[in-house]
């Protein structure tokens, strides 16, 4: 991404997509969709830019804290 994204999401920015109630991490574009990628990892998909919220700090951490109690109990404590 460039400075010319009109305020897009960077690559690597923290996101919520709206319409799936999921959180990803930007990874790219597509056209005029950005792709994101589950924090976890796993599939991408893409979703309109309307459709993002950019997380605050507080959702952020509660979001990292989530996945990382996730990771403890499947037994996977680093990444």
């Amino acid at each position: 991404m460039t400075g010319e994204d009109h305020g897009l999401p960077r690559v690597g920015a923290v996101v919520l997509d709206t319409t799936r109630n999921l959180v990803g991490r930007v990874t790219g574009a597509d056209g005029s969709y950005l792709r994101l990628r589950p924090l976890g990892g796993g599939v991408e998909w893409d979703v309109a830019p309307a459709d993002l919220h950019p997380l605050t700090g507080a959702e952020l951490l509660s979001v990292l804290v989530s996945e990382a109690n996730a990771r403890s109990r499947r037994g996977r404590v680093g990444r």
